[in-house]
Formats: structure tokens, sequence, C-alpha cells
């Protein structure tokens, strides 16, 4: 019962659209509307919001950690296993990628995964994070940097780890967000995608009614 009651919770905190939740604080335009529509940091950032861009990052990956943290906090109370934890993981990434307090448009889970990972082991979170500003800093597109950390993810958990539950939580978490980022694929195979940092003339400010 925990395990079903818990992995609920999770889904439900990955459910917070933080990319929603913060352009309406800072009063800037739906980050559906403009640019990639994607409901996250990268695309918040074409809004010209460096401030709106941060607090979604931080939110969206503080959620994907926090439910994975509590759930390693209060294994033994709970007297939960490795599974439930890896239900957990991919529960808030499933919460983030299809949210039910938004109509189930949600973002591609970037932030998220990495605060799962972070949640996780802190080393793993921090390697596939160096990994994602690595190829970040040398190519400048978002999108690439995110399917590359995807790609070693796994098997930096491997590594440090071996076989375990989850290992397969981060093998699904990669998978979706490769799929995620389908769109952005074929983008970048024909030179159109757009890179960190551009604007979108669509991100105008609300007008207020």
């Amino acid at each position: 019962m925990n395990t079903v009651w818990m992995t609920v919770a999770a889904y439900l905190i990955g459910s917070i659209s933080f990319a929603v939740v913060m352009s309406k604080l800072f009063g800037i335009a739906d980050p559906r509307t403009y640019g990639s529509k994607n409901p996250g940091a990268t695309n918040v950032l074409r809004s010209g919001n460096k401030g709106a861009a941060i607090m979604t990052l931080i939110g969206d990956g503080a959620k994907g950690w926090l439910a994975v943290w509590l759930a390693i906090r209060y294994q033994d109370q709970l007297q939960i296993g490795d599974a439930t934890i890896a239900l957990v993981a991919i529960a808030v990434f499933l919460g983030h990628l299809w949210p039910v307090f938004f109509r189930f448009v949600g973002g591609k889970g970037v932030a998220t995964a990495l605060g799962v990972l972070l949640g996780l082991n802190p080393w793993l979170g921090l390697a596939t994070l160096v990994t994602w500003l690595a190829v970040a800093y040398a190519f400048r597109y978002s999108s690439l940097a995110a399917l590359v950390a995807a790609l070693f993810a796994p098997f930096y958990y491997g590594l440090l780890f071996g076989v375990e539950p989850q290992l397969f939580a981060v093998f699904a978490m990669s998978a979706l967000l490769a799929f995620r980022h389908s769109k952005n694929i074929s983008n970048l195979l024909a030179g159109k995608e757009s890179r960190i940092g551009s604007k979108s003339k669509e991100a105008v400010k609300p007008r207020k009614k």
C-alpha cells in the first residue's frame, strides 16, 4: 500500500509545472504559447526573463529531487524496497511530462530528470550535469546537451552501482527524454534548432484584462 500512495504522491509532485507558475508570477506569457511551446526553463528563457527561467529550473529540478529523497529518507520506516524508489523516480518524471494539473501538457523533463538523479545519488547527478554543461557550452544547444546527458546517465549509474531497480528507472527516463526531444532531433539534423539564449518575439507580456 505504501508503494501505491508514494507513487501517486510523486506523480502529483511532478505535475506542478514551475514554468507556468513562474511565468504567471513574473507576468510573462505562458511558455506553452511561444518558442518551442515547451513549459520548461529553456523556453522560459526565450522570454528574456532570466529570473523566471532560473526559478523554473530550480523548481523543476527540486521536485524531482524531493520525491526521490523522501522515498529514500523514509525507506526503512515505510518498509519499501528499491523497486518502490524506482517507481517514485519514474512517477515524478511522468508527472512533469504529463501533468494532471495542466491538462497533461508538460515539459521535456531535463531539469526534473537531473533532480531525480541527484536524489538517487549526488555523484550520479553531478556527472550527468557536467556532461550537459560540457555539451551545452561547446555547441549552445540545450536539446543536444540533454540528449547526450540522457545517453550517458544509465552508463554512469551502471558504472557506479551496477544493475539495480533504479538503473531501469534511469533507462526509462532517458528513453522518454529522447522521445520528448524527437522534434528537436529533426531540427538539429535540419540545422533549424534554436540555440541557448535566443529570444522569441511571441514571448510578450500578457495583456491585463
